[in-house]
């Protein structure tokens, strides 16, 4: 396919006002060859660039129509979400959907709008989903009764299993199955390919997870036969005379307890006119080479996914935990950045060397928290003498990194992490929020710091880099977002077009000693445009950074081990022309490829989750708990227990009662005037879980 030439009929299109004649669009094209200009009309259409009508051609806003992907479909209705244009999701009625289905690509037409939102008919499927869905087996009945699937995601409905296409599933198994639509009854069928096991099982339906996003679990056999042989390989005296040598250093790490692939170590002197900070990060480019089958495989998993009964590693183990984890007391190969900072903690000098370590200490969080807090025994205390004095220049200059950060406007946005506990099968029997103290603050705040200089360099040398950006957000989610803020009785002045973030940080500020403390943090959040990476420096919004990047953590990151890559080529003296001619693609690809694949990882740990959760909270049928309100919606409210956990009340199925909710923070009884508000005290009992599909239900109960 012609690239160069599909580019210059969109830009020629992009000029016209009305439909082109189809020959006329050739001529403009300046393109003879009418076969190659009719394969890439061809190809424009079906990717939804261009509409073909007859002998005109246009852009689809020109001629009336938008391309949009099926976002949920119930039985006599879907919906679809614009891929241009429009920000709202559309109305599609099920007779005009044309047997449309979630993840396909539609051409919408005859776009209208009303005051319930926008509606459309879909003109043709452009490209069809996965056809691909999972969720638990049911006959509702009977018991001998026809199957059904009851999806996870994507429909609303259960869909009939076909006649012969339960594949020995039993009711109450987790499934994966291929749907179909068929035209004749305009009914969606489905056929089970996959059994996982039992759907109430936590650790099954996180199968079935990972199975459904794609995240591939087993290395191939030749990647790991690849990774034995370079974890095999020692570190040779010609390598380490390369390098920086800095093994009596005290360099140590801090990582959770159970962490075990420790990609960064830090080491702090203070200085008569500031600090002398150093990050050192596992040189994870020395091990896994361009062009490599390691560095192949890396690069389609883009990122390590967590959960709560595993990890699915980015890497083989044998590199992961193994040669490239700076294990304490051994000799490890790193990529340093040192940094100097003034007295104020402001950056101003650093340099970037391939360098060899051996920590002194392995920390953990809770320890070294311990420490700081003055409740560590005097075993603790012994542990961490041998960097005593850089554990106490660190927290010194991590406070006032801090402040700093604070005084720029770097949002702190509370939100609730949890973290659950396991038994010996695999069962979630606890559930916290997790909590974050000085020193996970401590490492964070250094990691930063190595992330701004190492986005800094790239720049000032004007090479082809994977920048971390988070733009602005836009202008319809900050009016939404000074809607509700108002509604709670904020000051929203500044959350305008070019609000800052010192404006949202004032603005949670103003929420902490209200109700809606939680509302604002969350609102904020998601009035945010999301992170990812680009080739462009275009800035960290959140971090209030012009200069941002991923570079502190290469074992479970592919950005941060591209650009170690171009790094090297740097420090190595390679000419900058030709690092340009040598990354200038490989930076854009490794962008995209990585920010696909960390919202992958995102949605499937955050469905996880959900399904653990709901777990835990099928042993707690019937107690009652005291909760807040979460969330306020049009059919009922959400509310939050102490754990963290977030279940749903339906209000509307409550006898004698009228719920309206205003659009923002509080659902009303026109009958009683029972009001709830976000930030209501609420007395709930536990009414039901459903693991499969990670959901829990409450009921209101009387105050104990």
């Amino acid at each position: 396919m012609d690239k160069e030439l599909n580019e210059i009929i969109l830009s020629a299109l992009k000029n016209q006002d009305k439909p082109i004649d189809r020959r006329d669009l050739q001529i403009l094209c300046n393109s003879p060859e009418t076969e190659e200009f009719n394969n890439s009309l061809s190809y424009l259409k079906t990717k939804g660039k261009i509409i073909i009508d007859r002998k005109k051609v246009g852009l689809p806003s020109v001629m009336g129509y938008l391309p949009a992907t099926i976002l949920r479909c119930a039985k006599s209705f879907c919906f679809a979400k614009p891929l241009e244009g429009l920000t709202e999701d559309l109305f599609i009625h099920g007779a005009a959907s044309k047997g449309a289905m979630p993840g396909d690509v539609v051409m919408l037409k005859n776009i209208t709008a009303s005051e319930k939102g926008f509606s459309a008919d879909v003109y043709e499927i452009l490209e069809k989903g996965t056809r691909i869905i999972t969720g638990k087996i049911d006959r509702p009945d009977s018991k001998f009764g026809k199957a059904v699937i009851v999806p996870d995601t994507g429909f609303a409905y259960s869909i009939k299993v076909v006649k012969g296409g339960e594949l020995k599933s039993k009711v109450g198994d987790k499934v994966k199955a291929s749907v179909y639509y068929d035209p004749n009854d305009r009914t969606v069928y489905a056929r089970v390919i996959k059994v996982y096991g039992r759907s109430n099982s936590a650790k099954i339906c996180s199968d079935a997870i990972i199975d459904s996003y794609g995240i591939p679990t087993k290395f191939p056999v030749t990647v790991k036969h690849e990774a034995a042989i370079k974890a095999a390989q020692p570190i040779t005296d010609e390598e380490a005379a390369k390098r920086l040598d800095l093994t009596d250093e005290p360099i140590f790490t801090i990582d959770g307890a159970d962490a075990k692939d420790l990609d960064d170590a830090i080491s702090v002197k203070k200085l008569s006119d500031g600090w002398e900070l150093g990050v050192h990060i596992a040189d994870v480019s020395h091990y896994v080479t361009s062009g490599s089958r390691l560095d192949d495989e890396a690069r389609q998993r883009g990122t390590s996914v967590y959960f709560a009964d595993r990890v699915i590693p980015m890497l083989p183990v044998e590199l992961s935990n193994g040669c490239c984890s700076l294990n304490a007391g051994t000799r490890k190969l790193t990529f340093s950045a040192i940094m100097k900072l003034n007295a104020n903690a402001d950056l101003v000098d650093y340099r970037f060397e391939k360098s060899i370590i051996n920590s002194k200490v392995r920390g953990v969080y809770s320890e070294v928290n311990a420490i700081f807090d003055g409740t560590a025994s005097q075993e603790l205390v012994d542990k961490y003498s041998p960097v005593a004095e850089g554990l106490t220049a660190a927290r010194e200059l991590a406070q006032i990194l801090k402040q700093k950060s604070h005084r720029r406007g770097e949002l702190e946005i509370e939100t609730t992490e949890l973290r659950f506990v396991l038994d010996e099968k695999g069962v979630c029997v606890g559930v916290a929020q997790r909590e974050r103290g000085e020193a996970e603050e401590l490492i964070e705040q250094f990691m930063i710091t190595a992330n701004n200089a190492a986005a800094l360099y790239a720049k000032s040398a004007g090479i082809p880099f994977v920048y971390r950006v988070h733009e602005p957000p836009d202008e319809e989610k900050l009016y939404s977002l000074s809607e509700l803020a108002a509604a709670c009785g904020l000051q929203t002045r500044r959350i305008k077009e070019g609000v800052r973030p010192s404006d949202f940080a004032a603005l949670i500020e103003s929420s902490k000693d209200t109700k809606y403390s939680k509302l604002i943090s969350m609102q904020v959040l998601r009035t945010m445009s999301k992170a990812r990476y680009d080739p462009r420096p275009l800035g960290h919004f959140g971090l209030s950074l012009t200069d941002y990047c991923h570079f502190t953590s290469p074992i479970r990151r592919y950005p941060d081990t591209s650009i170690h890559r171009i790094l090297t080529d740097l420090i190595s003296g390679v000419p900058v022309d030709k690092i340009k001619s040598k990354y200038e693609e490989f930076a854009s690809d490794s962008s995209k490829l990585s920010t696909e694949f960390e919202i992958r990882a995102v949605k499937a740990e955050r469905d996880a989750e959900k399904c653990y959760a709901a777990e835990y909270m099928l042993a707690h049928i019937g107690e009652k708990y005291a909760g807040v309100v979460s969330g306020v919606t049009v059919k009922g409210i959400f509310i939050m227990i102490p754990s963290g956990i977030e279940g749903f009340v339906d209000l509307l199925s409550l006898a004698d009662t009228q719920y309206e909710f205003d659009g923002k923070t509080t659902i009303t009884d026109r009958k009683s005037g029972t009001k709830f508000s976000i930030g209501d005290e609420v007395m709930i009992e536990v009414d039901s879980a459903d693991v499969s599909a990670g959901t829990v239900d409450f009921v209101l109960a009387d105050e104990e």
